[in-house]
């Protein structure tokens, strides 16, 4: 399995899933541990002529106004440490905690932390030897960075703590011994070194991104089988209406669509029908700004992810210090709840086609999609479920950003609350996932009723993978199997990878380069 190999400049959203779920091999680059050693340089000599340094040699937040001693400056770093430990809630999976150690790595690789050689070193023998730091979800504001969780990193690096070792939950000092590390005696700046950053949940919005471009596109495979088996007016989606409007979502979405549902018998059945409801016909309109939306937020968590997110920050090659605000999360904490509406947008979309799909005078087909109306009720509470879900998810895209509250006596003032919006993101994303099996397992329930013609090349695919795990409803069963069961085809990629297969990749909002580009000034 590939390495990856951190410079502090060039890590990628694919690289920190390697990294979090495939176990991949981490190591640093030889430019990034010479830039770090002239940013540790630049501490020695500043220690040395005495000079007052934020949080190295004096204390922090509001004790920023009183001086530490040379002598005190190892105390001053391990209780950094411990105060700042104080997070609650469920641990996180472990392989944010993975991701977190990545990024938090990437960014001291970056050189301007002003951290010993020996500090990343011990991080990326914790990643490469299976250690994974026990880490609370819940008390980090966004801003000072993430200080609650990567304390809770931190505590086992220097063996402190609790982390998990081959599956087994120890305390920290047992769990690097068994892994053979040695934790670090921590120094100048090293407390704050191992916390001071938005490391947690850009960690999280990364995979979040990742995960979201996976959901997008069994989106669009939900919608294209919706619409066969609704028998869709094609001309919709035709690329002349989309150029005109080029959006790179909208027309990665149509696109989509007609490659799915090409040669479709269901389609070819027409219904002389002349336009659809805006649920069907705008599918690419609304599904695609969801598109264009997870590029941009992409974009700033690539940013972040590569970037000198710590305080106080020293420069090697110009030979200073200042103490600033890199740490602070609202630009990853705004775009993540962005992100929240994108996917809500997508459950709604799912659920109005799941709504279109029951109702037998909207589809045609019979009233929820079984026979023998009265005895049976077919998958009518399926879109109760996807109603409920929907529903909640609007909650859950209230902004976090926009919810500030002043900490540290005022030293503190403005917070991003980035945290919670990852967390509700990540809410939000599992019940589009459900949302999205329910329209799947409702679309594949109507092509029973089109009289033996085949959806398209693309549903079909998806239809064929579904009936190897769900059978055709004919009577009255308990459906929250045969959700689930879809609903893990969705989080493995079994069904995209089918289709995939079948009808070549989905494209997404970064894949279009051929549209026109608007003569705007901007």
């Amino acid at each position: 399995m590939q390495a990856v190999i951190l410079d502090g400049n060039s890590l990628s959203i694919e690289q920190i899933c390697l990294v979090a779920r495939q176990l991949s091999s981490v190591s640093v680059a030889p430019a990034a541990r010479e830039q770090m050693q002239k940013s540790r340089d630049v501490i020695e000599k500043a220690i040395a002529a005495g000079t007052a340094i934020y949080g190295v040699t004096t204390g922090i937040g509001e004790f920023a106004r009183i001086r530490i001693s040379p002598e005190q400056s190892a105390e001053l770093q391990r209780k950094i440490v411990y105060s700042h430990s104080a997070g609650t809630g469920n641990p996180f999976p472990p392989d944010v905690v993975r991701a977190a150690m990545l990024c938090r790595c990437n960014t001291l690789a970056k050189g301007v932390s002003g951290v010993r050689l020996l500090l990343i070193d011990t991080v990326v023998e914790m990643l490469n030897g299976g250690v994974i730091p026990l880490i609370f979800e819940k008390g980090s504001l966004g801003t000072s960075g993430d200080l609650s969780p990567l304390s809770q990193f931190a505590e086992v690096a220097i063996g402190e703590g609790q982390a998990w070792y081959r599956g087994e939950l120890l305390p920290g000092g047992e769990a690097m011994k068994r892994a053979g590390i040695k934790p670090i005696e921590l120094t100048y700046k090293e407390g704050l070194g191992l916390i001071n950053g938005s490391q947690m949940m850009t960690a999280g919005s990364a995979l979040l991104v990742y995960d979201s471009e996976r959901i997008l596109k069994n989106a669009m495979i939900a919608s294209a089988m919706a619409l066969d088996g609704l028998r869709a007016v094609e001309s919709a989606y035709d690329p002349l209406v989309h150029r005109i409007r080029p959006y790179p979502g909208q027309n990665a979405v149509a696109r989509n669509l007609l490659k799915m549902i090409a040669g479709s018998e269901i389609i070819a059945n027409k219904t002389g029908k002349v336009q659809d409801g805006y649920s069907m016909r705008c599918t690419p309109q609304i599904l695609g700004p969801s598109l264009d939306t997870l590029e941009h937020v992409r974009r700033i968590v690539n940013i972040e992810m590569n970037s000198g997110a710590d305080n106080p920050l020293f420069f090697g090659d110009e030979g200073k210090y200042f103490a600033a605000g890199n740490f602070h999360g609202q630009g990853i904490g705004m775009v993540i709840d962005f992100l929240c509406i994108a996917l809500s947008e997508v459950a709604n979309l799912s659920e109005r086609h799941t709504n279109r799909l029951l109702n037998p005078v909207l589809s045609g087909l019979p009233d929820f999609l079984v026979e023998g109306k009265g005895v049976n009720s077919g998958l009518m509470v399926a879109q109760y479920t996807a109603a409920a879900l929907v529903s909640e998810n609007k909650v859950l895209s209230h902004p976090a950003s926009v919810d500030s509250i002043s900490v540290s006596a005022d030293q503190e003032d403005h917070v991003s609350m980035g945290p919670i919006a990852v967390r509700k993101c990540n809410e939000i994303l599992r019940n589009v996932r459900t949302v999205l099996a329910i329209e799947m397992m409702c679309a594949a329930q109507a092509y029973e009723f089109h009289g033996g013609r085949k959806p398209g090349k693309g549903t079909q695919a998806a239809y064929e993978v579904i009936r190897r795990h769900v059978p055709r409803l004919v009577e009255d069963r308990v459906l929250h199997p045969d959700i689930e069961a879809i609903r893990k085809l969705i989080k493995s990629g079994e069904i995209l990878d089918a289709v995939e297969k079948t009808v070549g990749p989905l494209l997404l909002a970064r894949e279009m380069t051929d549209l026109p580009k608007p003569n705007v000034r901007v």
